[in-house]
């Protein structure tokens, strides 16, 4: 490059001086020229010389660990019992039982509807036999949900006592409610309770009106043939 060889011609240059100054002035001693023009050379007349140093690079900082969700990671699905899963009780040991009418379809169904059975008969209708650990609330509270599925308005205790039927079955006492709602269109709930083995079982059959009396008399029979196993 052209700065270099300048450098460099100057430094012959400053060479030359020193060396016509040893022949003009043979009194100053040849090795205060010789030391002078060593040092030329080790200093000014050599490259320049660029020194590189390597700089490690920090290290990246870990990124932060992002905190889990309340009640279990983001990603993977939803946690257990969130979005209506809760499973239903077990159906308890030794369950009720019943002799079928007739023409009657029935599903065994596990959990707390424990059956649902379809009488022979036309129109809207709907039996099913549930069951529920302990008292279930209590007959009153149950029966004024009868009511209230027909449009009815709630009852209390001396209602009570005076809408109940008590049918005897082998599995015990049954309380038998039968409720019609008002109205143009109406419905129809039959329905009884026991109690057996720290349970409350639930036999219903609800529908159009016309239907449900038409299934009457066998849905009577059908629970008075309930036994436990």
């Amino acid at each position: 490059m052209a700065t270099e060889g300048a450098a460099r011609r100057g430094c012959g240059e400053a060479l030359a001086v020193l060396l016509s100054r040893v022949l003009l002035r043979p009194t100053i001693p040849p090795s205060f020229y010789l030391l002078a023009a060593s040092l030329l050379l080790t200093t000014g007349c050599r490259r320049d010389e660029v020194t590189h140093f390597r700089v490690a690079k920090p290290a990246a900082a870990p990124a932060p660990a992002m905190p889990a969700a309340a009640g279990g990671p983001m990603m993977g699905g939803a946690p257990p019992g969130m979005a209506g899963d809760v499973a239903p009780p077990p159906a308890p040991d030794g369950g009720l039982t019943w002799t079928l009418p007739k023409g009657w379809s029935e599903k065994k169904a596990g959990g707390m509807r424990y059956a649902t059975f379809t009488p022979n008969v036309a129109g809207k209708i709907d039996g099913s036999v549930v069951v529920l650990p302990g008292p279930a609330g209590g007959e009153l509270q149950n029966v004024n949900r009868w009511r209230n599925q027909i449009g009815l308005a709630p009852i209390d205790e001396g209602g009570l006592a005076s809408a109940r039927t008590v049918v005897k079955t082998k599995a015990g006492a049954l309380s038998v409610y039968d409720f019609t709602s008002d109205g143009q269109v109406k419905s129809r709930v039959i329905a009884g309770l026991l109690e057996a083995r720290g349970s409350t079982w639930f036999v219903k059959l609800s529908g159009d009106a016309t239907a449900v009396a038409t299934a009457r008399a066998d849905f009577l029979r059908l629970m008075e043939s309930l036994r436990l196993e």
